[in-house]
Order: C-alpha cells, then structure tokens, then sequence
C-alpha cells in the first residue's frame, strides 16, 4: 500500500487517475493507494517539512553507501530526537491566526 499525503487541491484525488489511464488500471492503481488529505486550514505539514529538514541537516548531509546504513542512521537519528523529546516550534499564535484569517474565526 502506497500512502500519499495531499492536500485538498481538487487534482488529488483518484477520478483524476481515470483521466489518464484505462479505466481498468486507473483502479488497479487506486487500489494500491491510501490517500491522507491535509487539514484545509492547517499548518502541520509545514512542521513535517521542518522535521524533514531537520533530518536532512543532521543525518543525511553526507555520503551514505547503502540502504541498509541509510536505513540504521535514521532510525538512530529518529530514536535520538525522541529520547530528546525534540519538537517542532510553532510561533503562530491562536491570536495571529485569528488577524490573519479574520474571516474563519469567530471574534470574540
């Protein structure tokens, strides 16, 4: 099972693949996906692309020979930023949010 993670752009969805190709292997395909949609108004796929960065700049900015080392770095990296209890800071506050998207928050 593949899982995509996307966001509600109205091009990400499985019809789209029936535009594409054959009705039979449009859903040969679907059936090997597992579609997760982002929140409409959310940010926490921006703190995913933090972490991801994070990883990047503290793992994965050399050279490494193959996919079993890959495979052993990360889940040393990941075990590291857990025992840490590492996370994400989002300065976005309840009230920003409520200026900037005035007219999907209730004022209180």
């Amino acid at each position: 099972m593949v899982r995509l993670v996307v966001d509600n752009l109205n091009i990400h969805t499985p019809s789209v693949l029936y535009e594409v190709f054959s009705p039979q292997e449009a859903r040969r395909i679907i059936q090997k996906l597992e579609f997760h949609y982002t929140p409409k108004h959310a940010s926490w796929l921006i703190q995913v692309e933090i972490e991801l960065s994070v990883l990047s700049r503290q793992c994965l900015e050399r050279r490494i020979p193959d996919v079993e080392t890959l495979s052993s770095e990360i889940a040393a990296w990941e075990a590291q930023r857990n025992q840490q209890k590492a996370s994400v800071y989002w300065g976005f506050k309840t009230k920003d949010a409520r200026q900037k998207m005035q007219r999907l928050y209730p004022s209180i």
